[in-house]
């Protein structure tokens, strides 16, 4: 009978990996190399850094960015192994890589097939894939724009003195008055000494999108429940929380995150590469994100969920 794996055992891989490459492995190469999924070693020790100090080695805060067609190819062996695209899940156990790194680069998994059709163009030896992916969607046709000018050429008594064209000082009237419908993206310059607001959304008592990083953290603390999450303390100082979440039944693991209204702020902020296992944000702009630090876009996970908590 084969014997569960344990912390030693983790540890005992990571040493003879970082043996072998005469230095500390970094997470992917570990999975890849190991067998070892990120799953097993996210239940034993908090995050990855982590276990690389437990194993006696200084974690590594220089992170080499994998090329995307490292990423791509990777997911179209993975494609190709499956016979149809792997959903994320089945996707850990053909691929090296984390599907989070993926996402963060190319965007929803869903969008893959097309990102990889563009990539594949002119590459012969990726056609059998190709051939496994959904037909491209149809692009939109173009909508017809009515032309002013031939359509007052056929009416020549838009022309006539007894219906004479608006002059262009009536027109910027017309267009600056107060009781003309505003049109679908007419804008207004903004009044002095007034907050503004995000776009509504009406998300349980939220009335307005996040605008800065407090509303950040009052959306999280509405939803971090159902995300599995207990808050554990909430500071000003690097990291912004302590929590908690659920990794099986009847586990839960210690997490540190810090709070930003764009992923990018973090690294304006100057905040260290360790220290941190999840930003969470209401956009996710930063696409070079360090691969051992998790992104949690509310903007994105708030779609699943319910608009009322009743």
């Amino acid at each position: 009978m084969r014997k569960p794996l344990d912390e030693q055992q983790i540890l005992g891989s990571l040493a003879a990996i970082a043996r072998d490459l005469g230095r500390p492995p970094s997470r992917s190469e570990f999975v890849s190399l190991s067998g070892i999924s990120e799953d097993r070693i996210l239940q034993f020790f908090p995050s990855w850094n982590d276990a690389v100090r437990a194993a006696g080695f200084a974690p590594c805060i220089i992170n080499v960015r994998l090329k995307d067609r490292q990423l791509l190819q990777d997911w179209a062996y993975a494609v190709r192994k499956k016979g149809k695209i792997p959903a994320r899940k089945s996707y850990r156990h053909f691929g090296q890589y984390h599907p989070r790194t993926i996402e963060r680069r190319f965007g929803p998994w869903s969008k893959l097939p097309e990102v990889f059709r563009n990539f594949a163009q002119d590459k012969p030896e990726w056609a059998d894939v190709v051939a496994l992916l959904p037909p491209p969607a149809p692009k939109p046709s173009p909508k017809r724009v009515p032309n002013s000018l031939s359509s007052h050429a056929s009416n020549p008594a838009s022309h006539s003195p007894s219906n004479p064209s608006p002059s262009n000082k009536d027109r910027a009237s017309h267009r600056q008055s107060p009781s003309s419908p505003p049109t679908g993206k007419r804008r207004y310059p903004p009044l002095d000494g007034r907050p503004t607001y995000g776009r509504p959304m009406d998300f349980r008592g939220l009335r307005h999108e996040p605008v800065n990083e407090q509303g950040v953290v009052l959306l999280f603390g509405m939803v971090a429940k159902e995300l599995g999450y207990t808050v554990e303390a909430v500071q000003s100082g690097f990291p912004d929380c302590e929590a908690k979440r659920q990794i099986a039944p009847q586990r839960w693991q210690r997490v540190h995150i810090e709070f930003e209204f764009e992923s990018r702020n973090f690294r304006g902020h100057g905040h260290p590469l360790t220290g941190c296992d999840i930003i969470v944000c209401w956009r996710h702009n930063w696409p070079d994100c360090p691969p051992q630090i998790e992104i949690l876009e509310l903007s994105s996970l708030i779609k699943s969920l319910p608009t009322s908590s009743d």
